[in-house]
């Protein structure tokens, strides 16, 4: 059985390390926020201004003038900061942030990453993307590993206009879990749970490497 959304934000969340500063992308990534496990001390950072984001609000913690990147509501952790997007963007282009979290229409066996355009449709821009791939030192996607159509998300080459090279590290899927090899390639670590090897190896277009057995995520 595939993960649905909040089992791929559960499984990023495992990938989350003490201490580390973390920028959240718009999509599935602002759901990792709510896994982050008790005993694990990170700082959220969001584009717009805010350092020290916390899980979404309960209705009753509502505050509409709180919002990420994504414009959805959120709440601050005990010392938090407030400031300008300018202030924002020199935090990433100064490599202060340890881990971004994206979302990927494609990515590439090379990491190259696809995830602000679709020609012939409208855009608004393509918010701090490009900023955050070219600056973050740990890269890891979270996507669907085909699209609507059926179609292999993970591919050999980029179709869609390029967001970065050769930047993510790591991909979670609805289907599995895989690192992007240095040298190229989707290397498979673990499958959602009642997916098998081969169906991953159906839905995957780009090179996949399978060493040994596959384990089965482990996702609460």
């Amino acid at each position: 059985m595939s993960l649905d959304k909040i089992g791929i934000a559960k499984r990023i969340a495992q990938e989350v390390q003490d201490g580390t500063y973390i920028n959240l992308g718009i999509g599935i990534p602002t759901l990792v926020a709510n896994f982050i496990p008790d005993n694990i001390n990170v700082v959220l950072q969001s584009e717009n201004g805010l350092l020290g984001i916390g899980p979404f609000p309960e209705e009753e913690e509502v505050d509409a003038d709180l919002i990420n990147a994504g414009k959805q509501t959120v709440t601050t952790m005990a010392g938090s900061s407030l400031f300008s997007s300018a202030e924002s963007f020199a935090m990433i282009r100064g490599g202060h942030v340890d881990l971004t979290i994206l979302g990927a229409m494609e990515v590439s066996e090379n990491g190259d990453i696809a995830n602000w355009k679709i020609p012939g449709k409208m855009v608004k821009g393509m918010g701090g993307a490009m900023d955050l791939v070219a600056s973050a030192e740990n890269i890891i996607v979270a996507m669907q590993h085909c699209s609507r159509s059926g179609d292999s998300k993970l591919l050999k080459e980029c179709t869609l206009p390029i967001t970065g090279i050769r930047c993510v590290k790591k991909i979670v899927t609805d289907l599995a879990v895989m690192d992007v090899l240095p040298e190229g390639g989707f290397k498979l670590i673990e499958r959602a749970p009642g997916v098998s090897v081969e169906e991953i190896e159906a839905a995957t277009e780009g090179k996949l490497i399978i060493e040994g057995e596959i384990p089965e995520m482990q996702i609460d």
